[in-house]
């Protein structure tokens, strides 16, 4: 399917048990801090089999800041406490996270630290949208003329742009190096292969390799851009998002094929610096991942009015690289009948169709796991799972190479998750309460179920849904910044106050959607949250309308013996709000 990632959401309740004392370092990585990480969330935990949870032998200590973790001596004849094979932002987070729980831990990277995440993802690509949010504001005449500003000819250095995402890249990925060099992490340099049960062996093309043993083991490996048969690569004219960051030039027409997260974003640097965007989309319609209210929204303020035309329900069976002085050749297919319906020519494509598990060469068959679609199977703790369906001994997954949740920052919960595990305190991570975010001008992001995948649960498990919603246009803050195209909807249970789903299309989106990942990740209900106040004028009221919007029943009209009242009468009771609650008749369901 030619359409950027979805993201695949686990619905399992989150489980843990009671919190650890040691006190959270606060470290940073990747924009992430580990406090918010590993909050205690008892009331959201409860009790598992204690076979079920597979615990360290070595006691749990604090460890120093250069010991990695050697104040307590690893037992059992093993060189580490635990090994990561791979340094994205992952495996950086449960390195820095097993340090500050006391084990010696060792990383094993091939390639360069930080990942995709922070050498050809999320890092480099918002050092682009930086710029093209500041081209974009500047060649709006009218934006700029309302704020009583006058700009002439805004332009730009399209290798001092290059330069711009190359040095963050740079700059962070030697920040994480030195965070991990800081607290003693051992950096082992090479490709990293599980060769038996808690055994991995690594090294360089031409060098000797070596083997070291560890008592658990975490793939932290990643994933790379995803592209499909038929599609011809060249680097230059036909390209992924790893050449795209480089920025080498800007097409004056750009086929951009997937309408996801990552070509979404694309289209806004590439026509922020005057390319013209033509995309290509397998389902009917653009950006399928998102909230179809919120999509809709993005269509009109993301598309229309920019220089985007699209093709959907198609796909590129075949793209051929411009040469001989021809233009890049696409041809494209029905997405349903398989039929020809045209060719297109364009200056470059740049393919944005998701990404696959980097899971070759691991080794996994030493241990009897069998890839699933190249994705390492894994239960709600991360545990590897083999080709019967048993749980491998010490051997953990995490990030995109098990694909439960594609973005970099879930990658480091669950590998602090697995850490938890490893130390003694059982810890599922709720997936549903992990944000997402679309770097976009204005942005888009978004946390739990959208609307239709909330009314499905609802029907499901038996219980009514409640939508709320608030413009940008009704804060303050967006109407001075002259930023009031935007919309934040909130999906929610009435009887119970549950936060379901919170989607926002706006002016920093991506930094507001965390009030509401909070109240989800602890369970705090509409009813409580609603009484917290937010500084004014602010672009977090946006939130606190939504809040106070929200209608739960009160508690007193859920007490019900025996039987639940029907869904009828409870919107009956919802309409009598206004009588006295004594004067309210209590029926069972049925009557």
């Amino acid at each position: 399917m030619q359409s950027s990632l979805s993201l695949s959401l686990s619905l399992s309740t989150p489980l843990s048990t009671k919190a650890n004392s040691s006190t959270p370092r606060s470290i940073r990585f990747c924009g992430l801090r580990r406090e918010a990480l590993v909050s205690n969330l008892t009331h959201r935990h409860r009790p598992v089999p204690p076979q079920r949870i597979q615990r360290s032998r070595v006691p749990v200590s604090c460890a120093s800041t250069s010991s990695n973790g050697s104040s307590a001596s690893v037992k059992g004849g093993f060189d580490y406490d635990l090994i990561i094979i791979g340094a994205g932002v992952g495996g950086h987070g449960a390195a820095l996270h097993a340090v500050e729980k006391g084990l010696k831990t060792a990383i094993i990277e091939g390639d360069v630290v930080g990942g995709t995440c922070v050498n050809r993802g999320c890092v480099p690509s918002k050092a682009l949208l930086a710029v093209s949010g500041r081209m974009r504001e500047l060649h709006d005449e009218h934006h700029m003329k309302s704020l009583g500003l006058q700009v002439s000819s805004p332009g730009y250095d399209r290798q001092a742009v290059a330069d711009h995402a190359n040095n963050l890249a740079s700059k962070i990925r030697s920040n994480l190096t030195n965070s991990m060099k800081a607290l003693g992490v051992d950096i082992l340099t090479g490709v990293g292969t599980i060769v038996g049960p808690q055994k991995v062996r690594y090294g360089k093309t031409g060098f000797p390799e070596k083997e070291v043993t560890a008592r658990d083991i975490i793939i932290a490996t990643g994933s790379t851009p995803f592209v499909p048969n038929g599609i011809e690569i060249d680097g230059k004219t036909v390209f992924t998002s790893d050449h795209a960051l480089k920025m080498e030039w800007v097409p004056d027409w750009l086929a951009i094929v997937g309408s996801g997260y990552i070509g979404l974003e694309f289209s806004d640097v590439y026509t922020a610096l005057g390319s013209e965007v033509t995309f290509i989309e397998a389902l009917d319609q653009l950006m399928p991942g998102f909230d179809p209210e919120i999509g809709k929204l993005a269509q009109r303020i993301l598309i229309n009015p920019r220089k985007i035309d699209y093709h959907t329900g198609v796909f590129a069976k075949k793209i051929t690289p411009a040469k001989d002085g021809k233009p890049v050749q696409i041809e494209l297919i029905d997405a349903k009948t398989k039929e020809p319906t045209e060719t297109i020519e364009v200056d470059a494509a740049l393919i944005a169709t998701g990404r696959a598990p980097f899971t070759k060469g691991l080794g996994l068959e030493n241990i009897n796991v069998a890839t699933q679609r190249g994705f390492v199977p894994v239960d709600e703790r991360m545990r590897v799972l083999d080709a019967n369906g048993e749980l491998v001994p010490h051997v953990y997954c995490i990030g995109d190479a098990n694909g439960k949740l594609m973005l970099a920052h879930a990658a480091s919960a669950q590998g602090i998750s697995v850490i938890e595990q490893l130390t003694g305190r059982d810890h599922v991570l709720n997936h549903l309460s992990i944000p997402a975010a679309c770097f976009t001008h204005p942005e888009i992001s978004m946390v739990g179920l959208t609307e239709p995948q909330a009314r499905e649960k609802g029907e499901k498990e038996g219980f009514e849904i409640s939508v709320v919603k608030t413009s940008f246009k009704a804060n303050t803050k967006a109407l001075a910044e002259n930023e009031g195209d935007g919309l934040a909807k909130m999906i929610y249970r009435p009887d119970t106050g549950e936060i379901l789903g919170v989607h926002i299309l706006g002016l920093h989106a991506a930094d507001l959607i965390h009030e509401a990942s909070n109240a989800i990740a602890l369970g705090t209900k509409v009813q409580d949250i609603k009484f917290a106040v937010h500084a004014h004028p602010t672009l977090s009221e946006v939130l606190d309308e939504l809040f106070k919007a929200a209608k739960v029943l009160p508690s007193e009209l859920l007490i019900r013996p025996k039987k639940l009242v029907s869904r009828k009468f409870l919107r009956e009771i919802c309409c009598l709000t206004y009588c006295k609650l004594s004067s309210l008749p209590i029926f069972e369901a049925g009557n």
